[in-house]
Protein backbone atom coordinates (compact mmCIF):
# COMPACT_ATOMS: atom_id res chain seq x y z
CA UNK A 1 0.00 0.00 0.00
CA UNK A 2 1.07 3.55 -0.60
CA UNK A 3 0.41 6.24 2.00
CA UNK A 4 0.97 9.96 2.14
CA UNK A 5 1.70 12.11 5.16
CA UNK A 6 1.02 15.85 5.14
CA UNK A 7 1.68 18.32 7.95
CA UNK A 8 1.37 22.05 8.47
CA UNK A 9 2.17 23.78 11.74
CA UNK A 10 -1.09 25.61 12.38
CA UNK A 11 -4.80 25.29 11.61
CA UNK A 12 -4.76 28.47 9.52
CA UNK A 13 -1.98 27.19 7.22
CA UNK A 14 -2.78 25.58 3.89
CA UNK A 15 -1.59 22.06 3.08
CA UNK A 16 -2.80 22.10 -0.54
CA UNK A 17 0.74 22.13 -2.02
CA UNK A 18 1.49 18.87 -0.25
CA UNK A 19 -1.90 17.36 -1.11
CA UNK A 20 -1.39 18.13 -4.80
CA UNK A 21 1.93 16.26 -4.68
CA UNK A 22 0.17 13.24 -3.15
CA UNK A 23 -2.61 13.36 -5.75
CA UNK A 24 -0.01 13.42 -8.54
CA UNK A 25 1.26 10.11 -7.14
CA UNK A 26 -2.34 8.76 -7.33
CA UNK A 27 -2.49 8.10 -3.59
CA UNK A 28 -6.17 7.73 -2.63
CA UNK A 29 -7.41 10.46 -0.27
CA UNK A 30 -8.32 7.85 2.36
CA UNK A 31 -4.63 6.91 2.56
CA UNK A 32 -3.37 10.47 3.00
CA UNK A 33 -2.95 11.40 6.65
CA UNK A 34 -2.76 15.08 7.56
CA UNK A 35 -1.97 16.92 10.78
CA UNK A 36 -2.25 20.61 11.49
CA UNK A 37 0.14 21.01 14.38
CA UNK A 38 3.74 21.61 15.27
CA UNK A 39 6.49 19.22 14.22
CA UNK A 40 8.20 19.50 17.61
CA UNK A 41 7.29 15.90 18.44
CA UNK A 42 5.37 12.94 16.99
CA UNK A 43 2.33 13.08 19.30
CA UNK A 44 0.08 13.92 16.38
CA UNK A 45 -3.26 12.13 15.90
CA UNK A 46 -3.10 11.47 12.14
CA UNK A 47 0.56 10.45 12.32
CA UNK A 48 -0.21 7.98 15.11
CA UNK A 49 -3.09 6.48 13.10
CA UNK A 50 -0.79 6.18 10.09
CA UNK A 51 1.84 4.34 12.12
CA UNK A 52 -0.79 1.77 13.14
CA UNK A 53 -1.65 1.20 9.45
CA UNK A 54 1.89 0.78 8.07
CA UNK A 55 2.83 -2.80 7.19
CA UNK A 56 6.02 -4.35 5.82
CA UNK A 57 6.46 -3.41 2.17
CA UNK A 58 4.23 -0.29 2.36
CA UNK A 59 5.57 3.00 1.03
CA UNK A 60 5.19 6.29 2.89
CA UNK A 61 5.46 9.48 0.81
CA UNK A 62 6.29 12.78 2.50
CA UNK A 63 6.76 16.06 0.66
CA UNK A 64 9.88 17.14 2.59
CA UNK A 65 11.75 16.01 5.69
CA UNK A 66 10.60 18.99 7.77
CA UNK A 67 6.99 17.90 7.18
CA UNK A 68 7.87 14.68 9.03
CA UNK A 69 9.11 16.65 12.02
CA UNK A 70 11.43 19.30 13.37
CA UNK A 71 13.23 17.46 16.15
CA UNK A 72 16.55 15.98 15.02
CA UNK A 73 16.68 12.98 17.36
CA UNK A 74 13.01 12.12 16.91
CA UNK A 75 13.20 12.31 13.10
CA UNK A 76 16.13 9.87 13.12
CA UNK A 77 14.27 7.60 15.60
CA UNK A 78 11.06 7.65 13.53
CA UNK A 79 12.98 6.99 10.31
CA UNK A 80 14.55 3.91 11.86
CA UNK A 81 11.23 2.82 13.39
CA UNK A 82 9.45 3.01 10.03
CA UNK A 83 12.21 1.42 7.97
CA UNK A 84 13.57 -1.17 10.44
CA UNK A 85 10.70 -2.11 12.79
CA UNK A 86 7.70 -1.51 10.52
CA UNK A 87 9.84 -2.51 7.48
CA UNK A 88 8.10 0.07 5.30
CA UNK A 89 9.81 2.35 2.81
CA UNK A 90 9.96 6.14 2.96
CA UNK A 91 10.17 8.48 -0.01
CA UNK A 92 10.93 12.16 0.58
CA UNK A 93 9.60 13.79 -2.58
CA UNK A 94 11.83 16.86 -2.66
CA UNK A 95 15.00 14.88 -1.87
CA UNK A 96 15.46 11.88 -4.22
CA UNK A 97 18.42 10.61 -2.18
CA UNK A 98 15.98 9.88 0.66
CA UNK A 99 14.16 6.99 -0.99
CA UNK A 100 14.53 3.72 0.90
CA UNK A 101 13.01 1.75 -1.99
CA UNK A 102 16.44 1.80 -3.62
CA UNK A 103 17.54 -1.53 -2.17
CA UNK A 104 20.39 -1.91 -4.65
CA UNK A 105 22.38 0.89 -3.02
CA UNK A 106 25.91 -0.05 -2.17
CA UNK A 107 27.45 0.85 1.19
CA UNK A 108 28.55 4.26 -0.12
CA UNK A 109 25.01 5.07 -1.35
CA UNK A 110 23.51 4.05 2.00
CA UNK A 111 26.13 6.12 3.83
CA UNK A 112 25.38 9.19 1.71
CA UNK A 113 21.61 8.75 2.24
CA UNK A 114 22.17 8.51 6.02
CA UNK A 115 24.31 11.66 5.94
CA UNK A 116 21.68 13.55 3.97
CA UNK A 117 18.97 12.41 6.41
CA UNK A 118 21.02 13.58 9.38
CA UNK A 119 21.88 16.90 7.79
CA UNK A 120 18.27 17.61 6.79
CA UNK A 121 17.00 16.57 10.22
CA UNK A 122 19.52 18.94 11.80
CA UNK A 123 18.39 21.75 9.49
CA UNK A 124 14.72 21.08 10.33
CA UNK A 125 15.38 21.29 14.08
CA UNK A 126 17.60 24.36 13.69
CA UNK A 127 14.84 26.09 11.73
CA UNK A 128 12.32 25.27 14.49
CA UNK A 129 14.69 26.76 17.09
CA UNK A 130 15.17 29.85 14.93
CA UNK A 131 11.40 30.26 14.55
CA UNK A 132 10.98 30.13 18.33
CA UNK A 133 13.84 32.62 18.81
CA UNK A 134 12.39 35.04 16.23
CA UNK A 135 8.97 34.70 17.85
CA UNK A 136 10.37 35.49 21.32
CA UNK A 137 12.30 38.47 19.90
CA UNK A 138 9.13 39.73 18.19
CA UNK A 139 7.12 39.45 21.41
CA UNK A 140 9.84 41.24 23.38
CA UNK A 141 10.01 44.06 20.80
CA UNK A 142 6.22 44.42 20.83
CA UNK A 143 6.17 44.57 24.64
CA UNK A 144 8.86 47.29 24.55
CA UNK A 145 6.57 49.29 22.26
CA UNK A 146 3.77 48.90 24.79
CA UNK A 147 1.77 46.18 23.04
CA UNK A 148 -0.17 44.19 25.60
CA UNK A 149 -0.91 40.51 25.16
CA UNK A 150 -3.85 38.59 26.58
CA UNK A 151 -7.19 39.87 27.74
CA UNK A 152 -7.54 43.52 28.57
CA UNK A 153 -7.39 44.18 32.30
CA UNK A 154 -10.83 44.65 33.83
CA UNK A 155 -11.03 47.92 35.75
CA UNK A 156 -13.07 47.70 38.96
CA UNK A 157 -16.23 49.86 39.13
CA UNK A 158 -16.03 53.18 41.02
CA UNK A 159 -17.79 51.91 44.13
CA UNK A 160 -15.82 48.64 44.26
CA UNK A 161 -13.90 49.54 47.43
CA UNK A 162 -17.11 50.38 49.34
CA UNK A 163 -18.88 47.16 48.26
CA UNK A 164 -15.80 45.04 48.92
CA UNK A 165 -15.38 46.58 52.38
CA UNK A 166 -19.01 45.84 53.23
CA UNK A 167 -18.53 42.24 52.08
CA UNK A 168 -15.33 41.82 54.14
CA UNK A 169 -17.16 43.12 57.25
CA UNK A 170 -19.92 40.57 56.63
CA UNK A 171 -22.55 43.21 56.01
CA UNK A 172 -23.45 41.72 52.60
CA UNK A 173 -22.93 38.38 50.89
CA UNK A 174 -20.59 37.84 47.95
CA UNK A 175 -23.57 37.26 45.67
CA UNK A 176 -25.14 40.62 46.64
CA UNK A 177 -21.76 42.34 46.25
CA UNK A 178 -21.45 40.87 42.76
CA UNK A 179 -24.97 42.08 41.87
CA UNK A 180 -24.20 45.61 43.06
CA UNK A 181 -21.06 45.64 40.93
CA UNK A 182 -22.81 44.07 37.90
CA UNK A 183 -20.35 41.18 37.71
CA UNK A 184 -20.63 37.46 38.29
CA UNK A 185 -19.90 36.15 41.80
CA UNK A 186 -16.87 34.35 40.38
CA UNK A 187 -15.46 37.61 38.96
CA UNK A 188 -16.13 39.37 42.26
CA UNK A 189 -14.21 36.75 44.24
CA UNK A 190 -11.27 37.03 41.87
Amino acid sequence: MEYGYVRVSAKDQNESRQLVAMEELSIPKRRIYADKQSGKDFNRPAYQRLMKKLRPGDVLYIHSIDRLGRNYDEIIDQWRYITKERRADIVILDMPLLDTRKKDQDLTGAFIADLVLQILSYVAQTERENIRKRQAEGIAAAKQKGVRFGRPEKIPPEHFDEVCSAWRKGEISGRIAAQRLSVSPRTFYK
